[in-house]
């Protein structure tokens, strides 16, 4: 049983591997339940554990793995994954495809690791009663979404008995890092990668419809003044392009505070270029007393 299933699980992930290859479109149709299975199992192989959080709007799916108690815990949180199929046509299932956030995780050597997937993400959909296509969409970044994720936070500190926590959100999830840190005092410091820091800006940008259901990261700058934080940006991303976080940064910096910068990584674009990259990045220092904007 246990050869059989592990055959089983090295196909699914060698259909997803030819599936991504340019020009083999008969095997893109990967399910999403084989999907998911897939970077769970990948998860298994890398230590971290999954847990279903419940909180008052949703039930969100984490991986964890925690060596320490009472240490540090980073947290990971997902970008907006698949919430489109076409530029006009929303998903049914926004889980990611292509997990960044997750596999930089994987990447991370710290003592203590966690993985924060978006509403609806992983998740079996049936077990959220308020997932809609409106949720990864125009309120991706609500009240209820924002909330419902600090919440889940507080249990991943809890059950890893953290007195502080580092945040690193990639594209969306890194205004979710934003926004959450400018609602807590135990955040001891901030990355985003591809960040969507100013979701109004972007939206001008490639002129698509506002998110008017959303909180914007950009009007909680005062809040976060005094948090370390570095915000990287690749140096190709035509989907958050890097004048979002510099932007972003000199208002920080502008309220005196000389705590964030916004460090550009070539050859990177939104989805690629960053695993290569990531175990150096995480040596940049991040604190207040040498930062600036470049």
């Amino acid at each position: 049983m246990i050869r059989k299933k592990s055959i089983a699980t090295c196909l699914v992930i060698l259909f997803l591997i030819i599936a991504w290859l340019p020009g083999c479109s008969p095997l893109k149709k990967i399910t999403n339940e084989e999907n998911k299975t897939v970077w769970e199992q990948q998860a298994l192989t890398q230590h971290f554990q999954k847990s279903l959080i419940e909180t008052d709007n949703f039930i969100f799916t984490s991986f964890q793995k925690i060596k320490t108690l009472n240490e540090p815990i980073i947290i990971y949180i997902e970008g907006d994954g698949r919430a489109w199929i076409t530029r006009t046509k929303l998903s049914t299932d926004p889980t990611p495809i292509n997990p960044l956030a997750l596999k930089l995780a994987f990447l991370d050597p710290s003592t203590n690791v966690a993985y924060l997937a978006r509403p609806c993400q992983f998740t079996p959909l049936h077990l959220n009663k308020g997932c809609n296509p409106s949720v990864w969409s125009d309120l991706r970044f609500s009240e209820s979404v924002i909330h419902s994720m600090n919440q889940a936070i507080d249990v991943i500190k809890m059950n890893a008995k953290a007195k502080q926590i580092h945040l690193v959100g990639f594209s969306g999830g890194g205004a979710v890092a934003v926004l959450i840190a400018a609602r807590r005092k135990d955040v001891a410091s901030l990355r985003t990668v591809a960040g969507d820091l100013d979701p109004r800006r972007l939206s001008q940008y490639h002129k698509t419809t506002p998110l008017t259901g959303s909180l914007n990261p950009s009007t909680v700058i005062p809040k976060i003044t005094q948090l370390p934080q570095v915000h990287f940006t690749g140096e190709k991303d035509k989907v958050v392009p890097p004048f979002i976080s510099e932007e972003f940064v000199r208002e920080v910096n502008k309220l005196g505070s000389n705590c964030a910068k916004s460090i550009i990584v070539k050859n990177a674009n939104h989805h690629n270029g960053w695993e290569e990259e990531w175990r150096n990045l995480l040596n940049i220092p991040v604190n207040c007393e040498h930062a600036k904007s470049f």
